[in-house]
């Protein structure tokens, strides 16, 4: 009897924490603001939130960061594009992102749909814009070679379609 009763309530938990894990990971999504203010910038995917509660037991934790993250397909991710970037970098600290300098002077006007803007104590990051100009990812780039910033707007940044220049 008790191994009954055991057995069903192990049951019940493992059906509620189940249960738990499907309502978060299709709960609401946060603006790329509120998660850049949780601090989860970037294109994180919802498999690396799975990977972070194995190691992390903070459920609040685990369920922001599936808040924020972006469903797994290689498809998916690889096909969003955007209209343009905003560069945003403290003009003070650029001392210290040579590489960021560098796509700066030498490569940025490859890019005519992608603006500098320097605000103080930021850290260098893309904010990716849709159509309408709003806001629709943040991405630090502290790290990220010349190369890489020019491989990433290549591939995700719709190429000007108006002559002005």
């Amino acid at each position: 009897m008790l191994r009954d009763v055991s057995y069903h309530f192990s049951l019940i938990i493992v059906l509620i924490s189940s249960t738990a894990v499907i309502v978060s990971s299709s709960g609401e999504q946060l603006s790329s603001k509120q998660c850049e203010d949780l601090g989860f910038t970037g294109l994180a995917l919802c498999s690396d939130c799975n990977t972070l509660s194995e190691y992390v037991k903070d459920k609040e934790l685990v369920s922001d960061c599936l808040k924020c993250c972006t469903e797994d397909s290689d498809d998916a991710i690889s096909k969003i594009t955007y209209s343009g970037a905003i560069l945003e970098v403290c003009m003070r600290k650029l001392v210290f992102y040579p590489e960021i300098v560098g796509f700066i002077e030498e490569e940025k006007d490859k890019f005519p749909t992608v603006k500098v803007q320097y605000l103080f104590n930021s850290p260098p990051k893309l904010i990716m814009l849709d159509d309408e100009g709003q806001h629709k990812e943040t991405i630090r780039i502290d790290n990220w070679k010349r190369e890489h910033i020019l491989q990433f707007l290549g591939e995700r940044v719709k190429p000007n379609n108006s002559a002005s220049s």
